[in-house]
């Protein structure tokens, strides 16, 4: 099963933290839609998302069960690279350079064209500050390097249909780049996030509390225009942050433009 082959992901209420029933009874997902996970630390986001990682079938401890275009997938045969995932302490186990990670996963993917290494590495690099290059090993990238590498990566190569993110606004990353990089690319995305552009960036959002999905909510035609005044004050922040980082001193001045 690949990505032109699901439509639709269906996560069917299980129990919350004190095995009550979960509020929202079923949430479905289409492809191309965006899905933000939020709620307070502890809250359950992080078993959500494992929960859709596992296609659980009942046999998890929340008790929810997901489905795939309507159905329980067949584990045994149909799942593989289905979904791709991005923890928060996504890193390389092979030792190679950069350069051999892209061409060995395009070519496993039947993806080697000759601008493949060219294409990850540009959207890599417009998601993090310091560049990544080829020739660079795998071992030596900074956590931030690594997340960009394999969200470019996720974008130009992989064919997992649906993509995990565990809290990509601490990934050191252009949190706003990357998910407009992988929602360009028309897969199921599920993010789990504290961040309020992200949150009003996604289609809808499911609120978690005690373990259990309290409620649903789509992204409103006022909060669409709240996220353009989000992104504003964001935008000043990242400037003020790359001052600083450069060793810059503010004034008063640049941060009341």
């Amino acid at each position: 099963m690949n990505e032109a082959t699901i439509k639709t992901l269906t996560i069917l209420a299980g129990t919350g933290k004190g095995g009550e029933e979960e509020p929202i009874s079923e949430l479905t997902i289409q492809a191309g839609e965006c899905l933000a996970v939020v709620g307070p630390t502890g809250s359950g986001k992080s078993e959500l998302l494992a929960d859709i990682e596992q296609f659980a079938r009942g046999d998890t401890l929340s008790r929810r069960r997901v489905l795939i275009n309507g159905t329980m997938p067949d584990l045994t045969t149909n799942c593989n690279g289905m979904v791709a995932q991005l923890s928060q302490k996504t890193g390389f186990i092979m030792d190679g350079t950069v350069r051999d990670f892209i061409q060995m996963h395009a070519l496993s993917k039947d993806r080697n064209r000759s601008d493949i290494v060219d294409r990850v590495l540009a959207l890599t690099n417009s998601l993090c500050g310091e560049p990544v290059l080829p020739e660079v090993r795998l071992q030596v990238l900074s956590g931030g390097q690594s997340r960009a590498l394999m969200i470019a990566d996720i974008a130009c190569i992989s064919d997992a249909a649906i993509v995990l993110i565990d809290e990509i606004e601490n990934a050191g990353i252009d949190k706003l780049k990357a998910l407009a990089a992988l929602a360009a690319s028309s897969k199921l995305i599920v993010l789990s996030t504290h961040d309020p552009i992200l949150t009003l960036m996604a289609t809808k959002r499911t609120v978690m509390k005690q373990g259990a999905m309290s409620s649903i909510h789509a992204t409103s035609t006022e909060e669409a225009q709240c996220l353009e005044q989000l992104r504003t004050v964001d935008a000043l922040l990242g400037s003020a942050r790359e001052g600083l980082r450069n060793g810059e001193q503010l004034s008063v001045a640049a941060i009341s433009r």
